[in-house]
C-alpha cells in the first residue's frame, strides 16, 4: 500500500508459448523464470497482493510455491497466441472484484523481465500515484523493430513512433 492506495500486481503467464516452450517456468540460474517477477513483487514495499493469471496448472503450482496467488485458471480464449494482455488483466481484476477484492492501482509484471528490481516497482508506483495520473509505462532505449517502439512527448504521454495501430506481441 502506498498513501492508502491498495496495489495489485498481475503476472500473466500462459502455458502455450510457441517460441520457447514453457518459457515462463524454464530454469534460469536455478529458478523458474516467473519466480523472478514474483520475488520482486513480494519485495516491493507497496504491492499488497500478487496474482498470476495462467491457463496452466503447472505454472499455477510454481507461482503458489514462490508466494503468489493463482486463484483461477485463465479461460483458453484468453490464453491463445492472439489473446491480448489487457483482456487477461481485465479478467483477473473482474474475478477479484467478484470476490470483493478491490484495488486502486494495478501493476502489470511481465514474467519475461527477470532483472526487474523491487525498487523500480516502488519508484514507478510512487511517481504514478504522486503525479495523479492514471497510468505509467516503463520504457528504455531499444534496437527493435520500429512498429514496437514508443516515445514520450514533452507532456509525458507515450506515443507510437510509427503512425500504425498494431497489437504485435513481439
Amino acid at each position: 500500500m502506498y498513501r492508502q492506495q491498495r496495489v495489485l500486481a498481475i503476472i500473466p503467464a500462459r502455458g502455450g508459448s510457441k517460441g520457447i516452450p514453457n518459457k515462463n517456468i524454464i530454469d534460469l540460474c536455478g529458478k523458474p523464470l516467473i519466480a523472478y517477477s514474483i520475488t520482486a513483487a513480494k519485495a516491493s514495499n507497496y504491492i499488497d497482493d500478487i496474482i498470476v493469471s495462467t491457463d496452466s496448472e503447472k505454472i499455477r503450482n510454481i507461482a503458489c510455491e514462490y508466494g503468489a496467488e493463482a486463484p483461477f485458471l485463465r479461460p483458453k480464449e484468453l490464453a491463445s497466441d492472439e489473446s491480448k494482455t489487457i483482456d487477461c488483466m481485465l479478467h483477473a481484476i473482474n474475478y477479484l472484484k467478484d470476490m470483493d477484492r478491490n484495488y486502486d492501482y494495478v501493476v502489470l509484471l511481465q514474467p519475461t523481465q527477470p532483472i526487474r528490481r523491487p525498487e523500480f516497482i516502488d519508484n514507478a508506483l510512487s511517481v504514478l500515484i504522486d503525479s495523479g495520473r492514471d497510468s505509467l509505462v516503463s520504457i528504455c532505449p531499444v534496437t527493435e523493430h520500429p512498429i514496437l517502439m514508443r516515445t514520450i512527448d514533452s507532456d509525458g504521454t507515450l506515443r507510437s513512433i510509427l503512425n500504425i495501430n498494431s497489437t504485435v506481441r513481439r
